[in-house]
């Protein structure tokens, strides 16, 4: 195993079955105040900060639609509902992270999520000591595509972007982790793999256990 090599993972739809739920909150409270294409809306919220999807929502609902009370609304729901370790895990999450970190893989977390909501997750699932550096979207000041945060956690781990293999399901993911030149690797959720993502990702795998068989080929893990 290469011990200057090191894995990425974004956190939402690749760790946590999360996008789903918060998409069920989403559409709950736009069905309750009458806001149409939700479900499109949301698709295109997938993989960004927070700042861009307030972007979004403002270009879909007007320039004065209150997106920053609606963000909060989606959040404290979010947390009421699956706080306290109930946000679901994707099958194979665990087992490839602690096989990793067992084999003393690097692993960082790189999410454009809020810190706050990446800390609350990943303490509620036991994970936190699975990452040597976390990455969240209040850290930096461009939202994928562009490569900024999986540049800021390879420089974290102290690998070069070449050397980095970096666990996405969201396009915005895999075309920031092209565009940071790392090996993208997609493991689609919410979104199927269009004909983009057959371009800029590596590998295309139907779940993490593939991704994860995979990766112990690529550091020769026995």
């Amino acid at each position: 195993m290469n011990n200057k090599a090191a894995v990425l993972f974004d956190m939402d739809g690749v760790i946590f079955d999360s996008e789903r739920a918060q998409r069920a909150i989403w559409l709950e409270i736009a069905e309750k105040e009458g806001l149409p294409d939700m479900e499109a809306v949301y698709a295109r919220c997938i993989g960004v900060t927070v700042e861009v999807t307030g972007g979004i929502l403002k270009e879909a609902y007007g320039a004065d639609f209150p997106w920053r009370d609606f963000r909060r609304r989606t959040a404290e729901g979010y947390r009421s509902r699956y706080a306290g370790g109930k946000l679901p895990l994707k099958p194979g999450a665990r087992e490839l992270l602690v096989s990793l970190r067992e084999r003393g893989v690097p692993l960082a977390l790189a999410s454009s999520t809020d810190g706050a909501l990446v800390r609350l997750w990943l303490e509620g699932a036991g994970l936190t000591d699975c990452f040597d550096a976390v990455i969240t979207g209040d850290m930096v000041t461009r939202s994928k595509p562009d490569p900024e945060i999986f540049l800021i956690a390879c420089a974290a781990l102290g690998v070069q972007p070449g050397d980095a293999w970096v666990i996405e399901d969201s396009y915005n993911g895999v075309r920031a982790a092209s565009a940071g030149g790392m090996h993208a690797l997609m493991v689609p959720d919410l979104l199927p793999p269009d004909a983009e993502m057959h371009e800029k990702a590596e590998r295309i795998f139907p779940g993490l256990r593939e991704a994860g068989e995979y990766l112990e080929s690529v550091f020769s893990i026995e």
